[in-house]
């Protein structure tokens, strides 16, 4: 934005300079010309009165002896023609020219080549005077006159404009730019102030009051909204807590009649309904543990800490071993030797990893194998859990961290479908990266990558 701003600052300065410059160096190189032409316009007018006498008398050496003093203290070429175009006399060389400015000052005009002196132009300047007697035009007088130094006199006045203009352009670019920071410093402490709060600070603001009046307002108008959103973020985060938190008793107490209930039943279809309630009782713990977890991961209020990622794998398969080993399902860690630090929120590994390896326990089949890798990659920590399951489409994946999505042919797996949504946040509040891809053993590989 600030280069475009300066772009077009420059631009407009350009214009103008270029609407002002080019018509002031084109009347410079106008008056040079004009003044030169009017110089030997003069001197040819002179030796025109003196070249009438002469011609019509035939005396012509006082007038030739003049031209040629004037040839070698001037360096300015002269020619006597009479009006049958006959040279008289000739001092200096014959330009191209002359033919043309011979027949124009014939008919009686006073005529100078070229009209203007321009610096890349090297004729010279051809002036033709028509001598003249009592009306009647008996010859021509006519000057050549080198331009060197003419053109060189408008070619220095050109660099003189041209310097002007640069550091015209350069004080325009300096003062674009602190113009244009200026103006942009609340759009840009807006743009910062939006990423933080997409990164999960709901409490980064714009410092009102500065830039012009316009984006005064709108970084209030922001600062109110980001207020309201987080308010309303809070609200539904606390809502979601203490629903979940208040829940939690009459859930207990529900779940404690119902086994009381299932003393006293005799038919065995309704210990079959009696097994299904307590079932559905275990799921909604489950979902409100889910809801808990999410609401207290979403706060973005945790503790930052750095742990040794590589011990607290380690921990975390050995705490789930005698579960695979019943399930008859093979888990396997892959760790490095040395420590692997890694910054995250609190319990962000722990949680995460409990909840991969619950969701490939639930899929891998007995005799599978799910495999925990941790390495060093891209400047961090990365832990990745394979199965050997059923795995997930390129659709399921991308939806498989919306919560309490399930997949079609995971209805019946028990789980909330909130086990991923939290690892999504735990990790993004880290600062780092959650994927899903397709395993090389089949089944699926979810990632994670803290920064180290």
């Amino acid at each position: 934005m600030r280069r475009r701003l300066v772009v077009t600052y420059l631009l407009l300065l350009c214009m103008v300079l270029l609407a002002l410059a080019i018509p002031l160096a084109v009347t410079v190189a106008s008056r040079e010309t004009d003044r030169a032409v009017a110089d030997r316009m003069a001197d040819a007018t002179r030796f025109a009165s003196l070249a009438a006498p002469a011609v019509r008398s035939g005396e012509l050496d006082a007038l030739t002896d003049e031209l040629r003093r004037y040839q070698e203290l001037y360096g300015i070429g002269t020619m006597l023609v009479d009006q049958d175009q006959r040279v008289l006399s000739v001092f200096g060389r014959r330009p191209a020219a002359a033919a043309g400015a011979i027949r124009g000052a014939l008919a009686g005009h006073q005529v100078g080549s070229p009209e203007t002196l321009w610096p890349w132009t090297t004729e010279p300047l051809v002036v033709a005077v028509p001598v003249s007697d009592g009306g009647a035009v008996l010859g021509v007088v006519l000057t050549v006159s080198p331009t060197d130094r003419n053109r060189r006199a408008v070619l220095v006045v050109w660099l003189v404009l041209a310097m002007v203009g640069a550091i015209a352009v350069a004080a325009c670019l300096t003062t674009a730019h602190r113009l244009a920071g200026w103006v942009l410093r609340p759009v840009t402490r807006l743009d910062a102030a939006a990423h933080e709060i997409a990164a999960g600070d709901s409490a980064a603001r714009v410092q009102p009051g500065l830039g012009p009046p316009e984006l005064r307002r709108l970084s209030a108008s922001f600062n109110e909204m980001a207020d309201a959103v987080a308010e309303a973020m809070e609200r539904q985060r606390s809502f979601v807590a203490h629903a979940s938190h208040q829940l939690r008793n009459p859930l207990t107490v529900l779940r404690l009649r119902i086994e009381d209930l299932g003393g006293g039943l005799d038919d065995e279809d309704l210990r079959a309904d009696h097994e299904i309630a307590l079932e559905e009782t275990d799921r909604l713990a489950d979902v409100l543990d889910g809801l808990l977890a999410l609401a207290r991961a979403e706060r973005g209020q945790q503790r930052v800490e750095v742990v040794d990622a590589v011990a607290l794998t380690r921990n975390r398969v050995q705490a789930w071993r005698p579960l695979t080993e019943r399930r008859d399902i093979e888990l396997v860690a892959v760790l490095p030797e040395e420590r692997l630090p890694a910054r995250m929120v609190a319990t962000a590994l722990d949680q995460a990893l409990d909840a991969l390896i619950d969701n490939a326990l639930k899929f891998t089949p007995a005799g599978g194998k799910v495999e925990v890798e941790v390495a060093a990659r891209d400047g961090g920590a990365e832990v990745t859990v394979r199965d050997t399951g059923p795995g997930m489409t390129e659709e399921q994946r991308r939806r498989a961290t919306e919560r309490f999505w399930r997949a079609p042919d995971a209805q019946n797996v028990d789980g909330a479908g909130l086990g991923l949504s939290i690892v999504s946040v735990l990790v993004e509040a880290s600062g780092g990266r959650f994927t899903l891809a397709p395993a090389a053993t089949g089944g699926l590989a979810a990632t994670i990558w803290f920064a180290a």
